[in-house]
């Protein structure tokens, strides 16, 4: 049965109308736009117990304390954000108006589009909620991406998130997916991506991370999702900026061991070449979503599973894992770009070069438009594809970009990223660790 979707404004009235849901709201970058939806649905005064917008820095910090790293658009202002207000609720607010209540806090740090349009429109917010009065509190925490190009827009859009986080945490808390798809409630496609969930408190403990944060990427809601080695999810854009990359991709329900082996030799040569410590460099082995997405947008429980699973494994050889819904590697370059890393190596199969540079898996007319799409979206001065071999089991060959076979017409621009190095053969491989493709 389809679930229904209350309009913005009926959402924020059924909480004002709800005596049990009382708190505050705390905003700081984008106005006060959750606030403002609550008061402008009426009978506020049974929700609200405080807003406040502490928006010059020097407030914020006598307020929530100063932050080490300088940024106040980050999770650990957030959480210092709900923890202060909530505290303030149970310390100030005591006597038989306030028995029956269940206290919230929420919080949101955000920065729009400014008038120059050069930042990065993004933020966090996030809410500490008791569900039974008295009780103890559990937190939602969510980042998001504001992608419409007009600042007012992105906070309407936030005034609409805000509301559709609270209702979520006090009428679909118990039910995850149900809670995620809620959350862009009322929401043009494209206006927004929520790249990551956090959830903590005994309200969620059966709840699994991996799979929560995976369910944002089979709903479109966000590209790829990382998890660190210990599991735990991680702020994609926090954890890649300007770092050095090296990714090995995998495919769908690929059932044996990614090959370590030449994955190594590919992650040594990468920090040969570029320079990379390993204090800067994130090392990711990346799980293939994109395919099944196309094959079937009504993603299963079942598949979710089985790819949390696969993160949950992968952790535990002490990678990073990304899941993503890449399905070329043109489409992951570009999206790693935007983190402004050092430097990019993709560990690749020569078989997917053979794929992309033989024009019988294309439509003729088309095959020029689409390779030339593939190479300026993938390669720059500090991208590579860094390729091993694979087994030619028929001919009991190995083949690398030396002895590939390549279509006559792709054939200019083959050498050309072969000469200048844009496309990299793994070296001192040992043919045991060759697999047939």
């Amino acid at each position: 049965m389809a679930r229904e979707i209350f309009e913005t404004k009926r959402k924020a009235l059924k909480i004002n109308l709800n005596p049990d849901i009382y708190g505050t709201f705390a905003e700081i970058g984008a106005g006060q736009e959750v606030a403002r939806n609550f008061f402008e649905a009426g009978a506020a005064s049974g929700t609200i117990a405080k807003t406040m917008s502490a928006y010059d820095m020097a407030f914020s910090d006598a307020i929530y304390g100063a932050e080490e790293s300088g940024r106040y658009v980050s999770r650990t202002r957030l959480t210092k954000m709900i923890g202060h207000e909530f505290n303030l609720l149970t310390e100030r607010l005591h006597g038989d108006k306030y028995a029956n209540k269940k206290f919230f806090a929420f919080a949101d740090t955000v920065t729009t589009l400014n008038f120059t349009k050069t930042n990065e429109p993004h933020g966090w917010v996030g809410i500490r909620f008791q569900q039974e009065v008295g009780g103890p509190t559990n937190d939602i925490i969510i980042h998001i991406r504001l992608l419409d190009s007009d600042n007012r827009l992105q906070s309407k859009v936030l005034g609409i998130i805000g509301v559709n986080l609270v209702f979520a945490a006090y009428f679909y808390a118990n039910d995850p997916q149900t809670m995620i798809e809620s959350l862009v409630d009322n929401l043009s496609v494209g206006s927004v991506e929520i790249d990551l969930v956090k959830v903590s408190g005994p309200v969620f403990e059966q709840v699994n991370e991996r799979l929560i944060n995976l369910y944002l990427i089979a709903k479109g809601f966000a590209n790829a999702a990382i998890f660190r080695p210990d599991g735990k999810a991680a702020q994609i854009k926090d954890y890649l900026y300007k770092k050095n990359i090296i990714i090995l991709r995998t495919k769908y329900r690929q059932k044996s061991n990614p090959n370590f082996d030449l994955f190594n030799l590919a992650v040594e040569q990468f920090r040969k070449n570029t320079g990379a410590v390993p204090e800067d460099t994130v090392v990711l082995i990346e799980v293939l979503m994109g395919n099944v997405l196309e094959e079937d947008s009504n993603i299963t429980d079942e598949d979710l599973k089985y790819f949390a699973e696969r993160a949950e494994y992968l952790c535990s050889t002490g990678n990073n894992i990304m899941v993503s819904n890449f399905r070329r590697n043109n489409h992951l370059a570009e999206f790693v770009k935007t983190f402004r890393p050092k430097h990019v190596g993709i560990a690749t199969n020569v078989s997917n070069l053979r794929n992309i540079f033989n024009s019988d898996n294309y439509n003729k007319e088309q095959y020029t438009n689409e390779l030339l799409s593939y190479i300026s979206g993938m390669f720059s001065k500090d991208v590579k594809l860094y390729a091993y071999p694979y087994l030619n089991k028929k001919e009991n060959e190995i083949v690398t970009t030396r002895n590939l076979e390549v279509s006559e017409e792709a054939k200019p621009l083959f050498d050309f990223l072969i000469k200048n190095q844009y496309i990299v053969d793994i070296e001192n491989y040992d043919e045991k660790f060759v697999k047939t493709v």
